[in-house]
């Protein structure tokens, strides 16, 4: 069961609220609805669902109901309509008291804005939430220790926020959620105070801690550099509707309208697309059961100039080449292992095309990807060229 699961969730601000709906019902626009009514559409019918342990990016520009949408799930803003499930609990529906222990023991959040309390030291900040919560001095200490030291700022405790740069001070935020060990981290527009370095950093930071976390997130942003660089998944906002759900991946090669095609148009697609997803099926010939010579009609019969060469249980052994196989074949050799090649390019799926592009230049032979020793695809140079430039696979060979 998925641990957030977003239904239909609508958010209307204004005095005509059900005029509102029914115009939504209608298939109106969000200008159409203010210029009749008045009334201003924040989120619009907005339903997904986020999986545990999975960084679910919500991103959009100014104005397209992102923000609404992280303090409806939470309830800091109450729904018009629809549900947020955490956990199969229904956070529309719950009374105070309820929504009160959620929050506490389910969701945290992380502001842009930090919210440190200047006279407060650092320790004091990061157990700040604990407290709220009535915990005992020491232990709630010993957490809020544990957090700092997760963040890298162990050795602060003593110190108050003053003395602390941007992103130093984001890590206290940070660790402040962390120490109330949520299920769920809310992030809303958490780097974006930061400025490009440090917030690369506190990218990185972030990623490296989910390694050890595996956290729920659901983070908010309007840079989509950002949102491909850390999100498993996206959520696409516009004028308060998620317009296309999908992997960094899917977002670049397959956009769900010209809106979010322009949007990703000048993205550096080698920053995020991998080996998996321009890799091609392999041709192969079977080391325990052919010889140099079938080697050669497979070539000939594909137009290759080299071919992959794998056991039964297509374990990758290496490669040969057409002229080596074409000598074999002159001096009657039947033994592919006395032209194999082993000095073969590997990646594994999840390689970042951008280490690709370094390999696909200096080898006589495609890219092998492999999977625990088994090859998965290939990769040709002119695979490489066509995704860079967004048009797709291109099976070329070197």
């Amino acid at each position: 069961m998925p641990v957030i699961e977003v239904k239909n969730l609508s958010k209307i601000f204004g005095k005509n609220v059900k005029d509102s709906l029914k115009m939504l019902d209608q298939g109106k626009k969000k200008d159409e609805i203010l210029d009749k009514t008045g009334d201003t559409v924040g989120v619009n019918r907005a339903s997904f669902e986020v999986e545990a342990g999975e960084v679910f990016v919500i991103m959009g520009l100014s104005g397209s109901g992102k923000s609404t949408l992280i303090r409806l799930i939470n309830r800091l803003i109450e729904p018009t309509e629809g549900s947020v499930m955490v956990d199969g609990e229904d956070l529309a529906q719950m009374d105070k008291d309820n929504l009160r222990r959620v929050r506490r023991e389910k969701l945290s959040m992380v502001f842009q804005n930090f919210g440190l309390f200047p006279f407060r030291t650092i320790l004091e900040n990061a157990e700040y939430g604990l407290e709220v919560q009535g915990m005992d001095k020491s232990e709630r200490a010993e957490k809020a220790k544990k957090a700092l030291d997760l963040v890298g700022l162990g050795s602060y405790i003593d110190q108050y926020p003053r003395q602390l740069s941007g992103g130093m001070q984001q890590r206290v935020g940070l660790a402040r959620a962390l120490a109330n060990d949520p299920e769920v981290l809310l992030m809303d527009e958490a780097f974006s105070a930061l400025d490009p370095l440090i917030r690369k950093d506190m990218q990185d930071e972030l990623l490296d801690l989910q390694q050890t976390m595996k956290k729920t997130i659901i983070f908010i942003t309007h840079d989509l550099d950002e949102a491909l660089r850390i999100g498993d998944r996206i959520a696409l906002m516009k004028d308060g509707s998620i317009v296309q759900i999908g992997t960094p991946e899917d977002i670049l090669t397959n956009p769900a309208n010209d809106y979010v095609e322009r949007f990703v148009e000048d993205v550096d697609r080698s920053k995020v697309l991998t080996a998996e997803h321009i890799m091609v099926r392999p041709e192969t010939i079977n080391i325990e059961k052919h010889g140099p010579r079938v080697a050669l009609e497979r070539m000939g019969e594909e137009a290759l100039s080299s071919i992959y060469v794998v056991d039964s249980n297509r374990q990758l052994k290496g490669y040969v080449t057409a002229d080596d196989a074409s000598e074999a074949r002159k001096k009657e050799i039947k033994d592919l292992k006395e032209i194999l090649k082993t000095d073969v390019p590997k990646v594994k799926r999840d390689t970042p095309m951008q280490e690709i592009i370094a390999i696909v230049y200096n080898t006589p032979v495609p890219i092998a990807v492999v999977d625990d020793g088994k090859l998965v695809g290939i990769i040709i140079r002119g695979s490489v060229l066509a995704a860079i430039a967004g048009e797709g696979e291109v099976n070329t060979d070197v």
